[in-house]
């Protein structure tokens, strides 16, 4: 017959079970920390990014539910603007977090939502404990890549921002000119073009239309020269790629996966941080 547990057992048994919970809802001018022990909670706000009064927090919160010593962390917040570096510091100081797809958590949809759609931070807290206890599907957890594999997603993303910031230029010097009648399409002739367009009257466009239009002009030339260059770049990845390929023995007859080029994508239904590696035939 076993032996009745003494009060040392009891109280060891309680310490390895004890973990602080904490969930930080993150914003740009402050964050919102709701920690907990699974019984007793804790709110706290403090300002962004101040990564001392973070664990001064936590520090305050264990020694206010009475955990000493060494005591398990897990914490969470939602993929946005911060990133991943609050992750990779908060794990480097060993704590289990989680970055949760917002879009991913699960609500009750006959419940009254906040007009924000923001998850409440005492909400995220008691998802928290239900995810540490094994209900897994209450959120969807985003892969962080490395610091690396990040990296490497920069130069792809910047080139489809740029496209789209050179639409719009096309798209402005267009409606300043067809608001006085005129139609012209920007090519290389454009200035010249500019230059001999006139009014329904036969007169000249006045000149601080001209002179907008112009200036207009040239932050489309600049973000033109900058996407070439930048489309050079991935060019010249791309054949360093198959050249390290080919010295390593490699077949070129399948499709292969470069590290390089990643295509986020732009389904609402997946998550934003959902990249696949770009693929091409050489």
């Amino acid at each position: 017959m076993p032996s009745p547990q003494t009060f040392q057992d009891r109280t060891l048994d309680q310490a390895c079970t004890m973990v602080l919970f904490v969930a930080l809802e993150l914003s740009d001018t402050k964050w919102k920390l709701a920690l907990s022990d699974g019984n007793k909670r804790r709110i706290v706000t403090i300002a962004a990014g101040d990564l001392v009064t973070l664990g001064e927090a936590i520090a305050k919160a264990k020694a206010r539910f009475g955990m000493h010593g060494v005591v398990p962390i897990v914490s969470c917040y939602e993929a946005g603007r911060d990133g991943f570096w609050l992750h990779r510091y908060v794990v480097h100081c060993g704590v289990a977090n989680v970055v949760v797809d917002a879009s991913g958590i699960a609500v009750n949809r006959r419940a009254r939502r906040a007009k924000t759609d923001r998850v409440d931070v005492e909400q995220f807290l008691r998802l928290l404990i239900r995810y540490h206890h094994g209900e897994k599907r209450v959120w969807s957890v985003v892969h962080v890549p490395s610091v690396e594999e990040e990296d490497a997603r920069r130069l792809h993303r910047e080139v489809e921002r740029l496209k789209k910031e050179r639409t719009g230029h096309r798209n402005r010097i267009q409606a300043l000119l067809v608001s006085q009648g005129v139609r012209l399409q920007p090519r290389h002739d454009f200035l010249e073009r500019l230059e001999a367009a006139r009014l329904w009257d036969g007169s000249a466009l006045p000149p601080d239309l001209q002179a907008e239009v112009r200036r207009e002009d040239e932050r489309l030339r600049s973000v033109d020269e900058q996407i070439r260059a930048l489309e050079a770049e991935q060019a010249r990845r791309l054949e360093a790629a198959a050249r390290e390929q080919g010295d390593a023995g490699g077949n070129f007859k399948t499709p292969v996966e470069w590290p390089v080029l990643f295509i986020c994508h732009s389904n609402p239904e997946k998550p934003p941080y959902a990249c696949q590696t770009a693929t091409r035939h050489v």
